[in-house]
């Protein structure tokens, strides 16, 4: 008998680190994710503007940042996914999302992508994207609802779907409650909006056919699956 999967262990992410630049591969829908995030963020505001990644992993949102203009620095615990990330144009800096090594103040954007429902106190992760922001900078995050349907979908669903989420990739007891990312939000002077996202059904058919390389997700009313948090620090 094979090893039981300890869920949302980081190991795995080494594991697959080969994936991280596959369209088709385990972390497909991370490609889709990244081109969402990069159509919430402005183009850079002056030379040498900073956007931070935090939880980088293999530095998929690279192109994104690169066309928009600002210099990119990659935060994450994983050195395989860093080192990945480095040969893609990513400054790498290895450390945790909770205390990024980095000075207050010093990003003109903040992205935090599938990285809140990843550890048990997503509201210290918000805390660390306002303490790096400057004011006025742009917050761009996306994370998985803490909702029956939620769960259902993104594990029990998704996980058995060609583009979902590795098997045991996710723990549905860290998926993140709405309401409370709202109010800390709030508390933390950062003015964020939380819109539902899916993947276009039609696109998502031709890419498993082969016929597209990659699939766009869309804005939808319900932030109950998949939601983005678009904002900015007052």
């Amino acid at each position: 008998m094979g090893t039981a999967i300890r869920r949302n262990d980081p190991a795995q992410y080494d594991e697959l680190a080969d994936q991280w630049w596959e369209p088709s591969g385990g972390f497909a829908a991370l490609h889709w994710l990244a081109a969402s995030r990069a159509e919430h963020i402005p183009p850079a505001p002056h030379p040498g503007a900073l956007l931070v990644d935090l939880a980088c992993g293999g530095g998929l949102m690279a192109p994104h940042v690169a066309r928009l203009g600002y210099r990119h620095v990659g935060v994450d615990l994983g050195e395989a996914g860093l080192r990945i990330a480095r040969g893609h144009g990513l400054l790498p800096v290895r450390g945790s999302v909770l205390a990024a090594p980095l000075r207050d103040g010093c990003a003109d954007v903040v992205v935090a992508g599938e990285v809140l429902e990843h550890v048990a106190d997503d509201v210290a992760v918000l805390a660390e994207c306002a303490r790096l922001l400057k004011p006025g900078g742009t917050l761009v995050v996306d994370a998985l609802a803490d909702t029956r349907i939620g769960r259902f979908l993104m594990v029990t669903v998704a996980e058995r779907l060609p583009g979902g989420p590795p098997p045991g990739i996710h723990d549905p007891a860290l998926f993140v409650d709405r309401r409370r990312l709202l109010a800390a939000a709030d508390r933390l002077g950062l003015d964020l909006e939380l819109v539902g996202l899916r993947p276009s059904m039609r696109q998502a058919i031709a890419w498993k056919l082969g016929r597209r390389p990659d699939v766009r997700m869309k804005p939808i009313r319900s932030t109950a699956v998949v939601f983005a948090g678009y904002g900015r620090k007052r």
